[in-house]
């Protein structure tokens, strides 16, 4: 309990909590439409998920100082890849925040001549840029990750005098595919916190691509895909050492 209390206690928390509920709501309503006795609780979850949905953006009023933060810090990072995709990640990050803060400004009519859809398209293609560099980043950690464990199996593989992995099928296109998927699995085993951020990025991008027409996809599947990626990002608020580290000089 004392876990719980501290882990909504944080505004990451609550905003982690709040999506997977809006997510929850977008697959349950997708899941329940198409049954005619349903109507009235597909209207109160579509009523319940665009409350949780403005509830959230009072929760993501600070995350422009929260990226630019990150930003600076990025910046310092010791490794040239990491630093350049996290870098122009932030910058992407900032500018979403931005756009989402001119939103919710409209959206509570303090600004009604705004462009809704304009600064919609616009948050929409810098969330997706933001996640495209932080999805490079965790191939990028993937690769070092796969080239690390294929090197510490041919050291042991040389002290017991066995072939190296995969050379013996090499030739054949099957069993090299299942010696790649194999030694990823292996990879990702070994680095929780990688694993989690790649699947969250991977989940999160379904929505950006969806509303910017580059691979349409059903509120089935956005919604199924933004309650894992919810879950992950709630598992990363809780337990902070499954967070991807950047190391910085």
């Amino acid at each position: 309990m004392e876990a719980f209390t501290r882990f909504t206690n944080q505004t990451q928390g609550r905003d982690r909590l709040f999506r997977a509920t809006q997510y929850t709501c977008m697959l349950l309503r997708y899941l329940l439409e198409p049954k005619a006795d349903k109507e009235e609780l597909v209207m109160k979850l579509k009523k319940l998920e665009s409350s949780v949905s403005t509830g959230r953006r009072w929760f993501r009023l600070g995350n422009v100082v929260h990226a630019m933060q990150a930003t600076q810090q990025s910046i310092h990072a010791t490794d040239l890849v990491p630093r350049l995709c996290l870098t122009l990640a932030n910058l992407n990050r900032v500018v979403y925040f931005v756009c989402d803060t001119v939103l919710w400004v409209r959206s509570v009519g303090l600004a009604s001549g705004i462009n809704k859809e304009k600064w919609r398209m616009w948050a929409a293609r810098h969330y997706y840029y933001s996640l495209l560099l932080s999805l490079v980043r965790d191939l990028y950690e993937i690769s070092l990750q796969m080239e690390q464990v294929t090197q510490d199996r041919a050291k042991r593989e040389k002290l017991t005098s066995q072939d190296p992995l995969g050379y013996s099928v090499a030739d054949e296109e099957t069993e090299w595919l299942q010696s790649f998927l194999l030694l990823l699995f292996r990879s990702l085993r070994k680095h929780p916190p990688l694993l989690l951020d790649t699947v969250k990025n991977l989940c999160d991008i379904l929505n950006p691509l969806d509303q910017l027409g580059i691979y349409k996809s059903n509120p089935g599947i956005i919604g199924l895909g933004g309650l894992v990626s919810s879950i992950a990002g709630i598992i990363t608020v809780a337990w902070p050492h499954l967070k991807l580290k950047t190391h910085t000089s």
